[in-house]
Parts: structure tokens; C-alpha cells; sequence
């Protein structure tokens, strides 16, 4: 097992009693080793029974060679553990390194990312007083499954991928947490007025989970509105359920407006398994000098202790940093004329807190916790029943440099046959040909669809002997998408302007 530093280890020290929970450790880069320290000190102080793995991870694994970032005895540890308490680390630039974080919540099923974004008003000044909101995202899916491809000289992208169980699991999961925490509305956001499969199937997933539980109020925004409307008034808001890519800005957004994002704790579950975080980054350009925030990496260790059946102690450690900040202890990245009486460093911060375990706040609302909040929720899915699948037609991709549609509609008009023949040529996603607009600005890389008949079914092999024929014909086809329709529905979109 990797250990960390000797210095650090040695100002820890771990307990190891029958009662204790093994965790998995690592102090990261950056701020990583400072706010770790600073937490684990807290911990130890309030009694937490913790037997503790310290594991390395980041920069220094991605230089021993490991791509991202993290070695087999680390998984190891990991598997062993089920909990996974973490420092932020530093993904090295470059496209054959891997975010450590994406492939940790991947390859553990860690499918649901749970940020509370609460103001803590009028000791953090900020703008929304009583802003308590809980961002629900969906963690292993959408772009963030990292498919990417350039087949063409100015064209790259990305596969969005949402599936039905990945939505069903976390619309439940975030009706469930509604349910434990006595949370009285479940917020869907997404933009199923563009993206009308994929955002599509979230939504329509969310109000069959909805239906289900009809003592908690459920509503959908399109994501745009949805985000100026957290931004001007969250209060309106109770718990956010969301896809991934929105979902990671959504919370970085909310968590701010509490006053830094450096107070941000969450929480990433998975079946039996979690990893508990700091919203925020590794801050290198602040790293050594005593001055980072702990408070982000105390909240997830708080809501860890919640999850692994330690309540009385997170309550402990929270109202005493409640008390700590309403005091006017403060670090840098939360000072204010008003409120602050003494600007303090990382460890001093943690001494304060430390100090007034045992108290509880007295303007702020002291917080009560059971072994039912936060914890590990248990959701179960509905089995998919399979449609009647049939396959009716082809989008082929193809690298044309000519901007000319018309000449490529006329190439591949002259390759159709009575199975299979063109329909739409695209660029970008708008149609171009037949009748496109000369105004269209068009790119190298171009969707052309050939459908059969009346929807009539199609073959495999109808579709590899299409592809030979553009072969043949000089053109560079570089990716296909099949046409089906799902109990005679289409599962595919039509073009703009189609």
C-alpha cells in the first residue's frame, strides 16, 4: 500500500478500534496535503472511528506512467474500503491523460454526485439569503464518457450518451434523498427542446420516477432558464436533478453563490461504494502557504461520516465549524468588512474549529443529523422491456472537402438503389441538399441518409454493400449511425430544416 508523505503521516493518528470504519485516504496535490491535514485533525478530535488507508493518487502516479493517475494497489484499497475520502489533485494537460476523478466515479459505479449549496447568510455575505439547495448529478454518462473523434480536417466531436437505467437510477435516487431529508420539491433540468432523444429520454424517465412518489412536488425547466433562475432566485429551489455536464456547472454555480466555492463538500454514490470530495480544484498557484479553505473537504468528510453510520460525530464537527465561522474566524477567500473578526490561516482554522466541538450556533441553524440523511440510499431499476426493433435506413458520414452539397447529392444519388437510397444530406445538422440555401455555411464533414422504401426493413449486408459503393465511388465515408424505429417509432432525429 502507497503511504504519503512521512511528515503528514505522522501528525494522524488513525484509531483502530472494532468499531472503526476502514476508509481509503489520499491528501492529492496542490492545496490537496493542507486541507486533508486540516480535516483529518478535526476528525480525530470530534472521536471519529476511522481505521484509515492512506492511498497516493494525481501528479505524482500520472509520472510514474499510470495515464490516470491512479495504481492497482490504490484500486485495491478502494474495493477493499468502499469509502474513499479525497483530496483534489492536478490532471496533467494533454490528451493521453485521463481526469482521475472521471474514471474513479466511472469505474466504481459511483452514479449519483450530491452537492448541497447552502448560504450561510449574513456570516458569508452573498446575495441570497436563504439559498439551501441540493444538486443531484448524474455522474457517469452524457459527454463525459470522454468518446471523442476527428475523422476530418476542421470537424472533431463528441458522443453524448444517456440510457435509460443511468436516468432511471438517478431521477430515483433524487427522490429518495428528497424523501430521507424531508425535501419537498425535485427540480428535472434539461434542454429537451433541442436534444429531444437524449435529454428527451431524462425527462420523459423523470416524470415516470415523478409519478411514483406523489408526496414530493416535481417540475421540469429547460436548462437556459433553469440556470439564470438559479443564479437570480435559488430559494426557489429545493433539490436539482440533472445530466452530468449541466449538472457539474449547475453546482459550481450554486456553490459560489454562497459565497466561495471553497466551502463546497460532495458526496459520489454508488452501489455500496463512495467517494467524498471538495467541489474545488488543487489551486497550485496557492498550494504551501497556509491559506487555502478546508471547509469544502470538512463538509464531504462530514456527509462520509453521515453515510458510514456516524452521524453523531458529523453533527458534532458541523455545528462547531457553523459556530467557528459565525464567530468570525475566517480564511482569506471569505473575509468580509462586516462579519470577519480574524482572518486565519488552513491549520489555525482547523484549531478553531477544533476548539468549539461541543458548541453549537447560535444565529446560524445548528444542524441535526440520523443515519438516514445523506446516506446510502438504496434504488432499485425496472427492467427495460425490449421494443420491436427495425432498421430502415443508414446515416453515413462522410469527408467531402468540396463545399458543394450539390455535387455530392449527385454522386451519391448515382450509387442508390431500389433498397436504399439518398434522402438528406446535412452539415453541421442542417440540411444542405436537396434544396439547401446558399447562405448555409458548410465544414468537411457531412450526414448523408439514405433510407429504404416506406420504412420497409433492411439488412446489415444492404448496408455493407451501400458502403462499398461509395467506397468504390472515391468517397472517404468515416462513420455510420443506422435508422431504426422502436415500436414504429423513430429512434433518430431529423435534420434542421428537414
Amino acid at each position: 500500500m502507497s503511504s504519503i508523505s512521512p511528515v503528514l503521516e505522522n501528525e494522524f493518528k488513525p484509531l483502530s478500534s472494532p468499531e472503526a470504519t476502514p476508509i481509503s485516504v489520499a491528501y492529492g496535490d496542490g492545496i490537496g496535503p493542507e486541507i486533508m491535514k486540516a480535516t483529518l485533525e478535526i476528525l480525530e478530535a470530534a472521536g471519529a472511528q476511522l481505521d484509515i488507508e492512506k492511498i497516493d493518487i494525481g501528479a505524482q502516479v500520472y509520472e510514474q506512467g499510470h495515464s490516470s493517475g491512479i495504481a492497482s494497489e490504490a484500486w485495491d484499497s478502494l474495493r477493499r474500503t468502499k469509502v474513499f475520502l479525497k483530496s483534489p489533485i492536478t490532471t496533467p494537460q494533454g490528451g493521453e491523460y485521463k481526469s482521475l476523478n472521471v474514471t474513479v466515479r466511472k469505474t466504481l459505479g459511483l452514479f449519483a454526485n450530491v452537492r448541497p449549496c447552502v448560504s450561510y447568510h449574513p456570516v458569508v455575505e452573498n446575495l441570497h439569503p436563504t439559498m439551501d439547495v441540493v444538486i443531484v448529478r448524474e455522474n457517469e454518462e452524457d459527454t463525459y464518457g470522454g468518446i471523442e473523434h476527428q475523422q476530418t480536417d476542421e470537424v472533431a466531436q463528441c458522443l453524448k450518451l444517456i440510457t435509460r437505467p443511468g436516468s432511471e437510477r438517478i431521477c430515483r435516487y433524487a427522490f429518495e434523498y428528497a424523501v430521507a431529508n424531508n425535501r419537498k420539491k425535485v427540480t428535472c433540468m434539461t434542454k429537451d427542446n433541442i436534444m429531444k432523444l437524449t435529454d428527451g429520454l431524462f425527462h420523459k424517465v423523470f416524470e415516470e420516477v415523478a409519478a411514483e412518489y406523489p408526496q414530493i412536488e416535481s417540475e421540469h425547466w429547460i436548462i437556459d432558464i433553469a440556470a439564470a433562475k438559479l443564479a437570480t432566485a435559488p430559494e426557489e429551489f429545493d433539490v436539482i436533478v440533472t445530466p452530468n455536464l449541466y449538472g457539474d456547472i449547475l453546482s459550481d454555480i450554486a456553490i459560489q453563490l454562497t459565497g466561495s466555492v471553497g466551502m463546497g463538500g460532495s458526496a459520489n454514490i454508488g452501489d455500496g461504494i463512495a467517494m467524498f470530495e471538495a467541489i474545488h480544484g488543487s489551486a497550485p498557484p496557492i498550494a504551501g502557504q497556509n491559506i487555502a479553505n478546508p471547509s469544502g473537504l470538512l463538509n464531504a468528510a462530514v456527509m462520509m461520516l453521515v453515510h458510514i453510520g456516524q452521524p453523531a460525530i458529523a453533527e458534532k464537527i458541523q455545528n462547531a465549524w457553523l459556530k467557528t465561522i459565525e464567530d468570525g474566524i475566517h480564511t482569506e477567500d471569505i473575509v468580509s468588512e462586516k462579519q470577519t473578526k480574524q482572518t486565519v490561516g488552513t491549520q489555525e482554522f482547523a484549531a478553531a474549529v477544533i476548539e468549539r466541538l461541543g458548541q453549537k450556533p447560535e444565529g446560524l441553524k445548528a444542524v441535526e443529523y440520523n443515519s438516514d440523511s445523506h446516506g446510502e440510499l438504496k434504488v432499485t431499476i425496472k427492467p427495460t422491456v425490449p421494443a420491436v426493433k427495425t432498421m430502415v435506413g443508414v446515416d453515413v458520414f462522410v469527408h467531402w472537402h468540396e463545399v458543394k452539397p450539390d455535387d455530392l447529392g449527385a454522386a451519391l444519388e448515382s450509387i442508390s438503389n431500389d433498397d436504399l437510397s439518398i434522402k438528406m444530406i446535412t452539415n453541421r445538422g442542417v440540411k444542405v441538399w436537396p434544396n439547401g440555401f446558399p447562405e448555409t455555411f458548410c465544414t468537411d464533414h457531412w450526414r448523408c441518409r439514405f433510407k429504404s422504401s416506406d420504412d420497409q426493413p433492411i439488412s446489415h449486408q444492404q448496408i455493407i454493400d451501400l458502403l462499398s459503393r461509395i467506397s468504390a465511388a472515391g468517397i472517404d465515408f468515416i462513420k455510420t449511425e443506422h435508422l431504426c424505429l422502436f415500436d414504429g417509432k423513430p429512434g433518430y432525429s431529423l435534420g434542421q430544416g428537414e
